[in-house]
């Protein structure tokens, strides 16, 4: 893929995400590894207003041009690409129910198998610290450590990929399971969940599942 093509899939990417009601406004941002670094969403800048050369290239020492102006979350992103070393992509939105699980505090459970496409037997909160901090990149970091999906406290999800396009299938997976688990939190405080030798038994299996990239 030619970088034109790169950045115009991120411009897709986002756009995607508003009009599957993953995110509202400029208030997510997508990144994808490059040698040496990531491209990022910019700041401020309407999805679909975006042209390629609005992407801003951090390098992993986070140094960016003067006249750039990334994504304020670029420190996460970063530290997402860290954690994940086979992560080409990083998703972050403020989906409604994964925003709503995240104000709860809570992780969401293995109210379903699907659990497992996040690689653990549970998707996890990290706590809340002010946006575009290093806090916060550090709480991020340490979440993804053993998972490819994580729910920031009162604020929304982040999902990574080893492409854009399993980075974005993650992230609509973890918004349904969001609205599951939230929907039972209506009818139970304490929504039956899978036993955790079940979530390994897909663990074990999930690798042969989800999205395949077409050669």
């Amino acid at each position: 893929m030619s970088d034109t093509a790169l950045r115009q899939s991120v411009i897709q990417a986002c756009n995607d995400m508003n009009a599957h009601g993953l995110n509202q406004g400029t208030s997510g941002n997508i990144s994808v590894r490059q040698p040496g670094g990531m491209l990022i969403t910019p700041s401020g800048v309407a999805y679909d207003q975006m042209q390629p050369e609005d992407l801003v290239f951090v390098s992993d020492e986070g140094e960016y041009a003067s006249d750039a102006v990334p994504s304020s979350e670029w420190r996460f992103h970063l530290a997402s690409l860290r954690a994940r070393p086979e992560a080409g992509a990083v998703v972050h939105n403020h989906a409604m129910y994964s925003a709503i699980v995240s104000i709860l505090n809570k992780s969401i459970p293995a109210v379903h198998y699907m659990i497992a496409t996040a690689g653990g037997t549970d998707i996890p909160v990290v706590p809340y610290a002010t946006y575009g901090t290093q806090e916060l990149s550090d709480y991020v970091e340490a979440g993804l450590k053993d998972r490819k999906a994580i729910l920031l406290q009162h604020h929304g999800m982040i999902t990574t990929g080893t492409t854009l396009a399993q980075a974005m299938w993650l992230a609509v997976e973890v918004e349904a399971l969001a609205k599951m688990y939230a929907t039972l939190l209506q009818i139970t405080d304490t929504p039956p969940v899978l036993p955790n030798i079940k979530v390994e038994e897909v663990l074990r299996k999930i690798e042969s599942y989800g999205l395949r990239e077409k050669n």
